[in-house]
């Protein structure tokens, strides 16, 4: 009987794990499934894009996996049952069982709502394709009226930042809020801030540093400090959380759901499990969590292929270097930040701003979608044979 190797979702990390196995195990010995909840590829860094009305490229997967000799299974993951080595899915015909004998976990994350009353009825977010659609479909309509609107976004991290400037650029017809719980870029440098800063200015959105939302209404957003704000449009960006399926399983996991895992991936409680990409709790090189991003999941699921690759083989497990070097915002199409981090994830003092950092920006998310949308490109060619007793069954036997 071949290894059957399942990966659970086919986002930025799942896509990478899935090929690269695909690739380097030979067809003879292993089969490998994706299980994805959309027929297409999500890029879900431009999401904020899509929201403000550009169109994104939605690579549909059947064709990204043509030819590779990865089964897609377009289905929502359900349960995970580790005693059995099964994943529950649901689909148009009626779902069904996944038998598996290595695991990927790579559903990712999504939108938070933090607890705050409201956050669930009235905001919109761009956590997936689906509700950025909707708040687009949204700013259309206040468009269409001829009489502006208000947009408040709530939440400074780089998906808050991304998102505002981006609506402004595009659609200056509109009065852009964003909302600060601290100081407005306070993770960059003086300068990237100062550089943010100017930008806002430029794009005319007026900043709210120090400001907590405690409840979201259909048309206004109540602060903590008193102040009602009217919104007709409210941009939830304030966190991110990940999917539950992990923690029911009974996988060993954090606080916030994330599985915990080694140096390689490989989940501390079952063996033959491995966690990619935000679903992930990895300690990198300078002894910290890896932050949920996207060059955070390339090392992840760079790490655990070379991991199920060198056990199921027999061959010695090279460690990836486990790192997040920094942060590359857009600012809307013309201007961006580039915000490299120390081995200690402080920002340095120099930045790069402007122009060729926005195509800089530009570059890397057009080669992200390559690079997942051709999953198996410029691997060895050779395909290694599984060891007659794999390692990983040897050591769950063991368990």
């Amino acid at each position: 009987m071949k290894h059957r190797i399942v990966v659970l979702g086919a986002g930025y990390a799942g896509c990478n794990v899935a090929g690269t196995l695909a690739r380097r195990l030979s067809p003879a010995d292993i089969e490998v499934t994706v299980v994805n909840a959309v027929p297409d590829f999500v890029q879900r860094l431009r999401l904020h894009q899509l929201a403000a009305g550009q169109e994104i490229e939605a690579p549909q997967l059947a064709e990204v996996f043509a030819g590779t000799g990865i089964r897609l299974r377009v289905a929502r993951v359900t349960d995970v049952v580790p005693e059995r080595q099964v994943v529950t899915v649901a689909d148009t015909d009626g779902g069904g069982e996944l038998d598996y004998d290595t695991l990927v976990y790579a559903l990712g994350s999504h939108g938070a709502d933090q607890g705050v009353p409201g956050v669930a009825e009235h905001a919109f977010d761009v956590a997936a394709r689906p509700s950025a659609l909707r708040l687009r479909e949204r700013l259309d309509g206040l468009e269409g009226r001829g009489e502006g609107g208000s947009v408040l976004v709530v939440g400074d991290g780089l998906t808050g930042i991304e998102t505002a400037t981006e609506i402004a650029e595009s659609r200056p017809g509109l009065s852009v809020t964003l909302i600060a719980r601290g100081e407005l870029g306070a993770p960059l440098s003086a300068g990237a801030r100062g550089h943010l800063r100017g930008t806002c200015d430029r794009l005319g959105i007026t900043v709210l540093e120090h400001t907590s939302v405690e409840a979201v209404e259909a048309t206004r957003v109540l602060c903590a400090n008193g102040a009602a704000l009217a919104s007709d449009a409210t941009v939830w960006t304030a966190g991110f959380a990940v999917n539950p399926i992990a923690a029911a399983a009974g996988l060993e996991v954090t606080e916030e759901g994330r599985v915990v895992v080694d140096r390689t991936m490989r989940s501390l409680s079952h063996l033959n499990v491995y966690a990619v990409g935000d679903s992930a709790y990895a300690i990198g090189e300078n002894g910290r969590p890896l932050p949920m991003s996207c060059a955070s999941a390339g090392y992840t699921g760079m790490q655990a292929s070379a991991a199920i690759i060198g056990r199921l083989t027999g061959r010695k497990i090279p460690n990836t270097k486990l790192e997040y070097p920094g942060n590359h915002i857009s600012l809307g199409r013309r201007d961006g930040i580039l915000q490299m981090v120390d081995d200690e994830a402080q920002a340095k003092s120099k930045y790069m701003g402007g122009r060729k950092a926005a195509r800089i920006k530009a570059g890397i998310l057009k080669m992200s979608l390559w690079a997942n949308s051709n999953p198996t490109f410029g691997l060895p060619k050779r395909k290694h044979h599984l060891a007659a007793v794999p390692q990983a069954s040897v050591e769950k036997a063991i368990a």
